[in-house]
């Protein structure tokens, strides 16, 4: 039995390094499942396995640990920064704005309050407390990047080595910080005197009034004179809006028009446009009617079909400069992209993955799709060249050292904000530099996860040592409930700010909560009670701002307050 005992207690060999971190992450991945109260700590329950296991003994090599807790942090804001960076930017429109900044706010109260509690409650002159809270903080927020972070800084700062270890701060807090966002959330409920009910009838109203852009089909007949004789294009400019006419009946025959096809009284189209700009457009061409068309009968029926770009070479092209209905004789009237469907403007940018909606006739539209690749099984495969070339990009950014004044040392992004930064351009640029950065809901998740447990298994194991005598000798009653007013006090601001003054959905600010404090049991919890899309709205509007706020902010407060 000598080989087994050797399994567990060699350190350097490559068979305890596997068996550690599988047992680690299998454990704390199941323990996860567990709910309390409705609520499970998920993945983050690596971390408390991790501090078992090096609490007696169970560990490995530094230099191993501390490889692949690099390796998993730099892999998990990747592939976050992959996934939010389309809609990085769009997330300022459309009232985000204001969310944004509320978010902002709650992001600079969570470091007032730790502060606060710094001053209020440690003893200053103790080098070691200010880290050790700056962990507390990101435990409250329940924001492992930040964590990561804040380490990966406090590295450089101690470059003799830190004698203490701010994850058992993080695993103090964590618990807490996950029950005290939804408490917290359900307290602004009864402070601002919220009636769910009437919510959800509010958010049902909203979306019957306010269409938004998804599109709309609406059979017109031409009954303008000044439509007679002119363009489908002039038309279009005139009008200043987007529109798509998929079919013209003219005397009898049905066709598929393009930019140069000229329209006359009494001609019958098919005409897809914004929800909001139909009211308009039928103003000024013309009523809606029933049509009694037979496509069948027509020389060349048409059909309508939904094509999957999977050619790389369309990857960053717009529809204005395809020229499908020049060229073709087809016409694209809708866009899916990750489960939303929008309108086919002429300045979309086609992504790999985008799957569109093609009429024409049969033989056109078969022509576009052999174009466009329409092949669901080149989906399947990672484009993992784009993931790594996007590390390396990410290293070299993140190292880059920035020399700021009366800063122990220069100020880097590191390996979070490196490459976090460059994964946020790259998913919404990189068309244009060729790269495909479409990854499946499932693969991105599965990288994320191996990632992230990686980092939690490494901090937990490191932290371990030292765990017990942290919490129970030391000040861990303190890192407890610092971080639970850490975790409320600026949610129960910025919440009532938001519904008081700005009068937003409770719901909306529930997601918004949610995505600020990049905590996904608080947003499954309003999506339980919501009965439309506000919260996974809120949360998504703010959480890329957040997350990189919250990454970034970790390294200044470690090299501006740490270093002192």
């Amino acid at each position: 039995m000598d080989w087994l005992t050797n399994l567990f207690k060699v350190q350097d060999t490559v068979a305890h390094i596997v068996l550690l971190y599988s047992i680690v992450i299998a454990f704390g991945v199941y323990l996860g499942k567990l709910k309390i109260g409705g609520i499970s700590l998920g993945v983050t329950f690596v971390l408390f396995v991790g501090i078992l296991a090096g609490h007696i003994g169970f560990t490995g090599p530094l230099p191993v640990l501390n490889f692949l807790q690099d390796f998993g942090l730099i892999l998990f804001v990747f592939m976050i920064g992959l996934q939010v960076g389309p809609g990085f930017f769009e997330s300022f429109g459309r009232g985000g704005i204001k969310l944004n900044l509320l978010s902002c706010v709650a992001v600079m109260l969570n470091i007032g309050v730790m502060f606060a509690c710094y001053y209020i409650f440690f003893d200053t002159s103790n080098f070691r407390n200010l880290p050790m809270m700056v962990g507390t903080l990101y435990g409250a927020v329940t924001n492992t990047p930040g964590l990561g972070a804040a380490s990966e800084a406090l590295h450089s700062v101690f470059k003799q080595g830190m004698d203490f270890d701010i994850a058992s701060g993080y695993a103090c807090a964590y618990p807490l910080g996950v029950i005290g966002i939804i408490g917290a959330t359900l307290a602004i409920k009864y402070i601002c005197k919220v009636n769910l009910k009437v919510e959800n009838d509010k958010l049902n109203e909203e979306e019957a009034e306010n269409p938004h852009s998804k599109p709309h089909s609406m059979y017109l007949k031409v009954a303008n004179a000044y439509i007679t004789g002119r363009t489908l294009k002039e038309i279009s400019e005139f009008l200043n809006r987007d529109i798509v006419c998929t079919r013209i009946m003219h005397e009898g025959e049905l066709k598929v028009p393009n930019r140069d096809t000229v329209f006359e009284m009494n001609d019958e189209i098919l005409i897809v446009s914004a929800e909001g700009d139909a009211a308009a457009i039928k103003a000024f061409i013309g009523p809606e009617i029933v049509v009694d068309w037979h496509e069948e009968d027509q020389p060349q029926p048409m059909i309508s079909r939904r094509i999957v770009i999977t050619n790389s070479s369309m990857n960053g092209k717009t529809l204005a400069k395809m020229h499908l209905g020049s060229i073709y004789g087809v016409n694209v009237t809708r866009i899916t992209r990750q489960g939303m469907e929008l309108f086919a403007s002429r300045n979309h940018h086609f992504n790999v993955g985008d799957r569109i909606m093609v009429v024409g006739p049969e033989e056109n539209v078969n022509r576009v799709a052999e174009l466009m690749g329409n092949s669901e099984k080149r989906l399947n495969a990672p484009n993992i060249a784009t993931i790594f070339i996007g590390i390396i990009v990410g290293i070299l950014f993140g190292s880059l050292p920035i020399a700021i004044p009366q800063m122990p040392v220069p100020l880097k992004l590191g390996l979070a904000g490196g490459p976090l930064i460059i994964a946020i351009l790259i998913g919404r640029f990189g068309y244009r530099m060729h790269l495909v950065t479409y990854t499946t809901t499932s693969a991105n998740m599965m990288l994320r996860e191996m990632g992230l447990a990686l980092f939690l298994a490494s901090v937990g194991i490191k932290a371990g040592a030292g765990f017990w005598e942290t919490v129970v000798q030391g000040d861990g009653l303190k890192y407890v409930y610092t971080g639970f007013l850490i975790t409320i006090i600026p949610i129960l601001i910025v919440g009532t700010i938001a519904r008081m003054k700005y009068k937003f959905n409770y719901f909306t600010i529930m997601g918004m909560i949610a995505g600020t404090y990049t905590d996904p049991p608080a947003l499954a919890y309003a999506n339980s009670i919501c009965t439309g899309e506000a919260p996974a709205i809120g949360y998504s509007t703010v959480y890329p701002l957040s997350m990189f706020l919250r990454i970034f902010t970790a390294q200044l407060i470690v090299l501006f307050f740490c270093g002192a």
